[in-house]
């Protein structure tokens, strides 16, 4: 079984094996700035979060984010990216950009292959967190695993997209950045319609694999790929 880090800040956050769990009042509120808030109380600064897109899809790569907000120039509306608009994911994803440091890193099918998904989405967080221009003293992870190899102490935030401000926008920034890969991928691959679901397993997609056989950018390590030829 693989090895979890341990809880980096007990006296700071309710944390049960590394793990950050949400309370039912976190989940109908939205994210909201606390668990930044909290940390700068105690001296721990600056933060960012960090969250993935594009775990499930049949095809393309899994594009994570790292982001540290400016809590003076928070965007209005940020939110878990799978809530929004297409529209208003982009419209946020030109604010973030403008007003907080970010940090984007992927993992393509063959590493995904390779490794498996689980591992390539954490280590394009890594890679994502590692990139950021200034280094966080502390990371905020979407989901119940810390990459390994981090440069600073992290928590994993379970649902942290509806949770943390920081971890709702690192959600847009890689929704938004792997939507536009995946169109510019449908350019390429016509066959597939790429632009229009992404990589995912719809029928449409399905169909285009059986009559035009898997591209490259397949992750033939999933599903019904794993016995096409």
């Amino acid at each position: 079984m693989p090895k979890r880090s341990p809880p980096d800040m007990p006296d700071l956050f309710d944390i049960n094996r590394g793990l950050l769990r949400p309370t039912e009042a976190e989940l109908l509120t939205g994210p909201d700035f606390a668990l930044e808030l909290a940390a700068r109380g105690k001296g721990v600064w600056p933060v960012a979060g960090t969250d993935e897109a594009g775990r499930g899809p049949l095809a393309g790569p899994v594009v994570a984010a790292a982001v540290i907000l400016d809590p003076d120039a928070i965007p209005d509306g940020l939110n878990d990216s799978k809530k929004l608009t297409a529209a208003r994911r982009e419209a946020l994803f030109a604010e973030i950009m403008a007003t907080a440091t970010v940090s984007i890193a992927s993992s393509g099918a063959a590493h995904i292959d390779r490794r498996d998904i689980r591992k390539a989405s954490l280590d394009a967080m890594r890679r994502a967190a590692a990139g950021l221009a200034v280094t966080p003293a502390h990371l905020f992870c979407d989901g119940r695993d810390i990459p390994p190899g981090l440069e600073c102490t992290a928590t994993a935030v379970i649902k942290g997209d509806a949770r943390s401000l920081s971890i709702a926008a690192a959600s847009i920034i890689a929704k938004v950045t792997r939507d536009r890969m995946m169109a510019r991928a449908g350019l390429v691959f016509p066959a597939y319609g790429f632009e229009i679901h992404a990589g995912y397993g719809t029928a449409i997609h399905r169909k285009a694999i059986d009559d035009h056989g898997p591209c490259p950018l397949h992750r033939m390590s999933f599903g019904s790929l794993k016995s096409v030829e």
